[in-house]
């Protein structure tokens, strides 16, 4: 059976309340991400982030604490934690490209992949890639 402490110094408290807080509103902002974003390319960002670095901050301070706690270094928290940062990433990029395969076999375009829509006024406002040149803007407004 552990005995767990009454009075915990606070170079242990602080860092370990720190990384509760801050893996929690990671999480919480992941979440958010996941209810509000209107499309599934777009919500798989949310959850794949925040489990990753929510649980990694989950398990950094679970490993503080009960090294300090056992006083011997408790190391399995980083197994878990390579597991998670490997899997999570790799679920998510799976899961879209699942996906994208169903959207292209049933015919439909991903609402992601729509062309962009041309600026009001007819000039373009940045410069990209994908962007037409100011040349081609002016061949196409005036066919001759």
């Amino acid at each position: 059976m552990m005995n767990i402490p009454e009075d915990i110094s606070p170079w242990l408290a602080i860092p370990v309340v720190l990384l509760l807080i801050g893996g929690s509103l990671i999480t919480l902002i992941g979440t958010l991400g996941l209810l509000r974003l209107p499309h599934f390319y777009q919500r798989i960002h949310g959850p794949a982030i925040s489990i990753t670095f929510g649980a990694g901050s989950f398990l950094l301070a679970s490993m503080l604490y009960f090294t300090v706690l056992q006083q011997r270094l408790v190391i399995h928290e980083l197994l878990i934690t390579a597991f998670v940062m490997l899997t999570a990433p790799v679920t998510a990029m799976l899961l879209m490209r699942t996906a994208v395969y169903r959207d292209l076999r049933n015919g439909r375009q991903s609402p992601d992949l729509k062309p962009p829509t041309p600026p009001a006024s007819g000039h373009a406002t940045t410069a990209g890639a994908n962007s037409p040149g100011l040349m081609e803007e002016t061949r196409d407004r005036n066919p001759e």
